[in-house]
């Protein structure tokens, strides 16, 4: 009988969106090749029933009692946040025989569980880590809750029986700093269609949910660069998808960009996109805009820190500075040629890596640890 797992949400998969449920749905696939997987997950609607789903209410946040029990619990606010009774009840209750908690914040709950024993039976799934937004898109007192996040995302890992990471520089250093079962997981996505980039239009695509910081920041820094990639190019667009922050206001973007929010067809608005810009300065982990941009053939500009480890596993190229990253735009923008080979080159590279079994390997070496 195979081995069960539970995985910990703190969103629940069937109603949220984002990168982070893209890449757990993947996650759980490669699970399935061996395992029988449930999920424990928070949720805004805890009573919609599914089989081989628990599903939590998510209880309000209070901000006195939150800081009480961060401070009274010497821990960061996001894990104080995520220490949950009903997470704690559904983990006793369940037969899995490992939990794997996606975030390394979901674990807090388990920890407090009846019978726990993360060395054992705790695996974590990093994910994008919460100390570096923190430090990068919070200000003052995000630079001082960042400290406090980065000793619990180490105590985490030091109690669990396995960490995986989607970005190598991250899995490096907890590495350095002792914790030897720390796994990279090189995960791609499936290949899709690949998209006919000859065809389209000098339309270039930011993608991601701007009601996440690290996006919303990238979406600012392209359109603040936007006038000076599209200077002297007829009809060049610019769209930009994914739900808004709360303060974009159309009345505020240049000439030749457009907000699309939330889209339900996105395959339909990549089919008509020359390329994908990833003005990244923080965020972390894997990127999977850009994962879906290559498993379909669509170039990507990116910056250093938007591609990280994607760059060793597609052989992308990041931009090294703004110039560099206004040049690339540009490129793709002013050839349709050029640009469909540079798709083409990246599909290649995808379908190659998925069919390797790369990251697939890597995760159930992980699990299996």
């Amino acid at each position: 009988m195979a081995e069960r797992l539970a995985f910990l949400l703190g969103k629940d998969p069937e109603t949220s969106h984002g990168g982070d449920m893209t890449m757990f749905r993947a996650l759980r696939a490669i699970a399935e090749e061996q395992y029988a997987v449930e999920i424990i997950c928070l949720s805004g609607e805890p009573d919609r029933q599914e089989a081989g789903a628990v599903r939590v209410a998510k209880p309000p946040a209070s901000p006195v009692r939150l800081l009480a029990g961060s401070v009274a619990g010497w821990r960061s606010l996001v894990h104080t946040r995520f220490d949950i009774d009903g997470v704690r009840a559904a983990v006793e209750e369940s037969s899995a025989d490992r939990f794997v908690a996606v975030h390394s914040y979901m674990a807090e709950s388990y920890l407090r569980a009846r019978g726990a024993a993360p060395e054992r039976d705790l695996l974590i799934s990093t994910e994008v880590p919460e100390s570096a937004v923190w430090r990068r898109t919070r200000g003052l007192i995000g630079r001082f809750e960042a400290r406090r996040l980065q000793r619990d995302e180490f105590r985490i890992a030091s109690a669990a029986r396995a960490i995986g990471g989607y970005d190598r520089d991250e899995i490096d250093a907890y590495r350095a700093r002792g914790i030897g079962s720390a796994h990279w997981l090189p995960v791609t996505l499936a290949p899709a269609q690949r998209i006919d980039v000859a065809k389209t239009p000098p339309r270039l695509l930011v993608l991601g949910n701007r009601t996440w910081a690290p996006n919303a920041l990238a979406a600012a820094t392209m359109i603040e660069w936007w006038p000076e990639i599209s200077a002297g190019i007829p009809d060049a667009e610019l769209v930009l998808v994914g739900p808004p922050a709360s303060d974009t206001s159309a009345g505020r973007l240049p000439a030749g960009v457009t907000d699309l929010g939330f889209v339900e067809e996105i395959d339909r608005v990549l089919a008509g996109c020359r390329g994908l810009a990833a003005p990244i300065s923080v965020g972390g982990g894997v990127r999977v805009k850009m994962l879906e941009a290559a498993s379909r053939g669509l170039p990507v500009v990116s910056t250093v820190d938007g591609l990280g480890s994607i760059e060793l596993s597609l052989g992308m190229t990041a931009a090294v500075d703004r110039a560099d990253f206004v040049q690339q735009c540009r490129a793709l923008l002013l050839d349709s040629e050029a640009a469909a080979d540079a798709g083409a080159r990246l599909h290649a590279a995808n379908g190659e890596r998925w069919s390797a079994r790369t990251g697939q390997d890597a995760v159930h070496a992980w699990l299996s640890a």
